[in-house]
This record gives C-alpha cells, sequence and structure tokens, in this order.
C-alpha cells in the first residue's frame, strides 16, 4: 500500500560567504517556518552544510513538535553533468561552457536524493516533508518531477527560502503544485540566489 507524499523543497537562506546565514538569511528562514504552519508537516530533512542546517533549524522553530534530520543525500552537489549533443542547439554552448567550470557530478548521490525524497510512500497516510537544500539538487528534483532531460536541471534557479511543492501519488505522474513561491517573503528578501537579470521589479 502507497500514500501520497508532498515534498516542500526549499533553497536555504541567503548566505555570507563564510557559509553561515546572513541576518537575511535567517529571516528568510523564519518567514518560511510561519508559511508552513497550517501544513500538517511530517519531518524536516536538511543537508549537512551550515547554510542549509541553520536555515531547518530556523524554520523549526515555527513548527514546535517537527523532528528534524540531517541527510548527506541532501547535501550540496552537482547532479548530472550533460556532454554537448544532449543540449540545445540555441543554448549549448553557453550551458556546455558553464558545466564544464563545476565539480565532476555525483549521480549516485543524485539518484539516492531521488529513492529518499521523491515517489509516493508506504502506508495509507498522507506524508508532508519538507527538505531544505541547494540549488542544484532542487533544481535535479523538480527535473526529475517533469520526467525533462537530465541535463534540464542546469536552467533551474531557486530563490533563497522559496517554496516548491511536488505531489507524489500512486499511480499518477509527480504534479509540480508550487514552483519558487516567495509569497511569504517581504520584498526586500525576494530575489536573493538569483543572478541580477532574473530581478523582476
Amino acid at each position: 500500500m502507497l500514500a501520497t507524499r508532498y515534498l516542500f523543497l526549499t533553497r536555504h537562506g541567503e548566505a555570507a560567504p563564510t557559509g553561515d546565514l546572513t541576518d537575511a538569511g535567517r529571516q528568510q528562514a523564519v518567514l518560511l517556518g510561519r508559511r508552513l504552519r497550517e501544513v500538517p508537516i511530517n519531518a524536516v530533512h536538511h543537508g549537512p552544510l551550515p547554510r542549509a542546517s541553520q536555515t531547518a533549524a530556523l524554520l523549526a522553530t515555527q513548527l514546535p513538535g517537527v523532528p528534524v534530520y540531517v541527510d548527506e543525500a541532501a547535501d550540496d552537489f552537482v547532479p548530472y553533468t550533460p556532454m554537448r549533443e544532449e543540449l540545445p542547439e540555441t543554448s549549448g554552448d553557453l550551458l556546455h561552457a558553464f558545466a564544464r567550470q563545476l565539480p565532476p557530478a555525483d549521480e549516485e548521490r543524485a539518484a539516492e536524493a531521488e529513492r529518499r525524497f521523491t515517489g509516493p510512500v508506504p502506508g495509507t497516510e498522507t506524508r508532508y516533508e519538507v527538505l531544505v537544500t541547494h540549488n542544484f539538487l532542487a533544481g535535479w528534483l523538480v527535473r526529475a518531477s517533469q520526467d525533462a532531460p537530465p541535463w534540464r536541471w542546469l536552467a533551474l534557479d531557486h530563490a533563497n527560502a522559496a517554496l516548491t511543492v511536488i505531489r507524489y501519488s500512486p499511480g499518477r505522474p509527480a504534479a509540480l503544485l508550487t514552483y519558487n513561491d516567495v509569497g511569504h517573503l517581504p520584498a526586500e528578501l525576494r530575489w536573493t540566489g538569483f543572478s541580477p537579470d532574473f530581478y523582476l521589479p
């Protein structure tokens, strides 16, 4: 017997070069936690790096009693490096040049993240899980939810503490319900994590 899983996927709050959250990042994390108060969250998972663990801890202050777990599969890593021939003719050179600057891909850990955080869950009760991770893995999981080509994660960028919700129901394709929602953040805390050309006034 399998039940539906709702994955509340988020990138960590804004971080300083030291890896710790900035004041803005801490505010973002708390506001995201408040956004999730009305959801019967079963667990919060996060990667081991300080910016992810601090975001999860602050978010969890708004969700009393919800357990928080650190998971290596939610770490910051490159999930897949495409070959040039996989990429679109129009943007392939740009994407390939970017991908070549990144560390080697850890496809095994990407597959483990999919096994751990996606798909329906055993049992009869719907499960609601928060995953605090990083830009690359967030893009990879969104790509996977849409059955998009593996290279497609390269063009998916996530704002800090934005909310993406994916539903995994038995016998149905994954449903991307919300993507990069920053409605819980005031204007001055939105758009961090993006390059300036993404900004919309």
